[in-house]
């Protein structure tokens, strides 16, 4: 079905109006210097698309976690100078989304740009409270959400404000989003490979379970990895184990066993630091040892699966990459998936510590077919989970 994106409307219908525009600027910001932009460029389409078709732009974002109270280190106005020099043109800073908001929006002229300061200084945003979400709504005439990474939780401004409005569009980059995770969780190309990595298991067992009857193999590593491991009745030393959700691995593992392909061999320390003694073990990990790293062996056996055709989703590390001594297999898989997306394999990565991997071994996102915006959004989108500011949005056809 679809949703409806800014793209479906008349180019006309955008000029003079007010239009509210969910963006998610939650960035590294330290000292009031940005440390990442990505989030900030991936929302530019949808910025200068409808700025440059007159909308009147009111963008709202949320920063962190103040819990309702105003922190400064946790102010958006750093990004509005940042989106200034992106844009070329002056964004201008509302200081509060109620009392000062209203004022300034009045003054917007066709293609200007206000963002106003973070959300969830608010104590009714994370709340959906009714009221905040009736003062946002009452600031635009359009809603637009183009916050994916957001959109599984009901928010105010993601979810509660959207009832308002006639017309719920998705943004560009929440379009994308949308059909390219569609297709890797209904109709994905075959063979479809699953990467599976990271320490916590409970955020990956939906997605098997969702996905278990398209995908043709999924490869486990990371953290998570061990829980697997010990339910197949392997020793994992003093490695990560999950055992609140060991019998649903154990389960998943006797219906599904054939696809899920675990590590054979691993890198352990003793102590998960720079510089610690490394060991390699096939199969069984000794008692003492922890496992931080897929060994070559596991390597090579997870290369012969991306090949240059049909389609592969990889989610989460497949170790300590953010340590370098333990970052080997985690390079290793990203350089092999880039060569089969430049084969003709469809590749769509989703999480930020894969985000970061990928791009901590040199591969661009646009040398990939697509690299969600979204964490337990893209996790839950592809378990089944219906997200509700996803579900507000006006349906293509409706």
């Amino acid at each position: 079905m679809g949703k409806l994106s800014i793209r479906d409307l008349p180019e006309e219908a955008y000029r003079g109006k007010r239009v509210f525009v969910r963006v998610d600027f939650n960035v590294p910001i330290k000292g009031g210097v940005i440390q990442d932009d990505t989030r900030i460029r991936a929302s530019l389409p949808t910025i200068e698309y409808l700025g440059g078709r007159g909308a009147r732009l009111i963008l709202a974002s949320h920063l962190g976690r103040p819990k309702g109270k105003k922190i400064p280190e946790l102010s958006l106005e750093p990004v509005a100078h940042h989106l200034s020099k992106l844009t070329g043109k002056e964004v201008k800073f509302a200081p509060d989304c109620t009392n000062a908001a209203p004022e300034i929006v009045s003054r917007l002229q066709d293609g200007e740009i206000v963002l106003l300061e973070n959300l969830r200084f608010n104590p009714g945003e994370e709340a959906n409270d009714p009221s905040f979400a009736r003062s946002l709504a009452s600031l635009a005439d359009i809603y637009v959400n183009d916050a994916f990474g957001t959109a599984h939780r009901a928010h105010a401004s993601t979810y509660g404000m959207a009832k308002f409005f006639d017309l719920r569009l998705a943004g560009l980059l929440m379009a994308r989003e949308i059909e390219f995770l569609t297709k890797v969780r209904d109709n994905p190309d075959k063979p479809f490979v699953v990467i599976l990595g990271g320490a916590k298991v409970k955020d990956k067992i939906g997605v098997i379970s969702n996905l278990v009857a398209r995908a043709d193999v999924f490869l486990i590593g990371g953290g998570m990895s061990y829980t697997f491991l010990k339910a197949e009745g392997r020793e994992i030393g003093n490695s990560l184990f999950d055992e609140k959700h060991f019998e649903q691995v154990k389960d998943l593992l006797s219906s599904y066993g054939e696809k899920i392909k675990l590590p054979v061999d691993h890198i352990a320390v003793k102590e998960v630091v720079a510089g610690a003694q490394k060991r390699h073990f096939e199969g069984d990990i000794e008692k003492g040892w922890i496992g931080v790293d897929i060994g070559e062996k596991t390597i090579k056996l997870y290369k012969s699966f991306l090949k240059g055709e049909g389609m592969i989703f990889w989610n989460g590390p497949l170790g300590v990459f953010e340590i370098d001594d333990f970052a080997h297999g985690t390079m290793e898989i990203a350089r092999a998936v880039k060569e089969a997306c430049e084969n003709g394999a469809k590749v769509v990565i989703g999480g930020g510590d894969t985000v970061s991997a990928i791009h901590k071994a040199g591969i661009k996102d646009e040398e990939l077919t697509h690299v969600s915006t979204g964490g337990g959004a893209t996790l839950e989108f592809l378990a089944g989970v219906e997200l509700p500011g996803i579900k507000v949005l006006t349906d293509r056809n409706g």
